[in-house]
């Protein structure tokens, strides 16, 4: 069951946009304002609003971490706030001066994405604020974006209709109609897409837009294989044109707004429909789910904001979000592990756990000294230039170990980078 348990209605236009972090809840209007909201009692922060922009505010989003937000405006900005405080941290300019439509920050803070009216996409350093690279599409506004959960690619929609996708140096890969009269948001599932081939990744991406359908797409990309965008199925549910769509943190939900004022949320295995909220009284504008808890905001031009809260209906909802990660874990087959590794850009480790039968539960039993004694595999990090200095002199020995390393090819600590971005975050001045 899923029940509306808070309204704000704060806002003196539309709302077009809402999103959430681990402990807030923003959203941006029409009004120019872009408000914020505790998670505990759904109040408004002492410095919400928050005030710059001087036209319509489109997009509104957390970065990772959930000290920034970025917000992106018909006034051709895109504004960096520090969520704790309130204040500006940069003021980025949109090189052609076009309204922004639309801004998402890369699953490791590192860049932000924002897309404008004249169909100009920019990608910006979100620790330096410099622009780092820039391209357009041929025809339309952008007026959606969405990461790959590995922050490898990027996918931009338009008001034409097309689908395009980019990797993480702007170069575009692949571009498609996706849907005839113009799409209006895309989003990724988290979780990976189940497959067998080794190597292979696949995420689950939602599109929909003004042809009133929602599709579902797989994505792939390997640098052996290339790059595979695949067309899954159309859910069916509403009579309007859909604004919106998200998925849940977990995978197992997506979410659509549309024209018709309703609300629709789906089992993303069956595809069957879970619930069709009907409580705005104008066009449901966004929606979306909470990272932690089982929370759905959704916005709409009736200038309003609803929060609701689904109820623990099974033993495996009821369980802390840890439990239901070491359950869901503990049940993955050797190809649930060797797609997870790809998902977290540990390609270069798939051979050597399915050399030794590593499935779910082997995972979770793995430690430190398991990795360098059983896998060996390292388990220390270094500076890259530092261990390409050292394998350049042929040494094919770990430095810290002195084990001879089965392979020189060097893999990415994702989880430290992302750590050491989030700390810049919350000590930049």
């Amino acid at each position: 069951m899923v029940k509306l348990i808070h309204t704000s209605a704060d806002h003196d236009d539309d709302v077009n946009c809402c999103a959430f972090s681990s402990s807030l809840l923003a959203t941006c209007s029409l009004d120019k304002t872009i408000r914020l909201y505790s998670l505990s009692d759904f109040t408004e922060l002492p410095h919400s609003p928050l005030k710059f922009h001087t036209y319509a505010v489109h997009c509104c989003c957390f970065s990772p971490s959930g000290h920034i937000l970025a917000s992106c405006s018909t006034d051709g900005t895109t504004v960096l706030w520090d969520t704790q405080k309130g204040q500006i941290l940069a003021v980025m300019e949109q090189p052609s001066g076009s309204p922004v439509r639309v801004c998402r920050f890369s699953p490791d803070s590192t860049c932000l994405v924002s897309g404008a009216a004249d169909g100009t996409v920019v990608l910006w350093n979100a620790q330096s604020y410099k622009l780092y690279r820039c391209g357009s599409v041929k025809d339309g506004s952008l007026v959606a974006c969405a990461f790959s959960p590995n922050g490898n690619l990027f996918v931009t929609g338009s008001s034409c209709g097309d689908l395009t996708v980019w990797d993480d140096k702007m170069r575009c890969l692949h571009s498609e109609k996706a849907h005839d009269l113009g799409i209006t948001c895309c989003d990724f599932s988290s979780q990976p897409v189940s497959g067998g081939e080794q190597g292979l990744q696949f995420f689950r991406l939602a599109s929909c837009g003004q042809d009133c359908q929602i599709k579902i797409w797989t994505i792939s990309f390997t640098h052996f294989l290339g790059f595979e965008l695949k067309y899954k199925s159309t859910l069916s549910g509403h009579c309007a044109p859909v604004l919106a769509c998200a998925f849940s943190h977990n995978g197992q939900m997506l979410v659509s707004g549309s024209v018709d004022k309703s609300v629709i949320v789906y089992d993303t295995i069956t595809e069957n429909i879970l619930h069709t909220l009907t409580q705005h009284t104008r066009y449901v504008t966004t929606c979306a789910f909470a990272p932690n808890i089982l929370l759905l905001a959704t916005g709409s031009m009736d200038k309003t904001v609803n929060i609701w809260q689904f109820d623990l209906e099974t033993p495996c909802q009821a369980r802390s979000p840890e439990d239901q990660l070491k359950q869901f874990t503990d049940d993955w087959s050797e190809d649930d592990v060797s797609n997870w590794l790809c998902a977290q850009g540990l390609t270069d480790l798939v051979g050597i756990f399915k050399m030794n039968n590593i499935d779910g539960r082997e995972l979770l039993n793995l430690t430190k000294e398991s990795l360098a004694d059983d896998l060996k595999i390292d388990g220390y990090s270094y500076e890259k230039e530092a261990m390409e200095n050292w394998i350049s002199k042929k040494k094919r020995t770990s430095p810290m170990t002195n084990l001879v390393l089965p392979s020189v090819i060097l893999t990415p600590n994702r989880t430290l980078k992302m750590a050491i971005d989030r700390w810049l975050e919350t000590h930049q001045k």
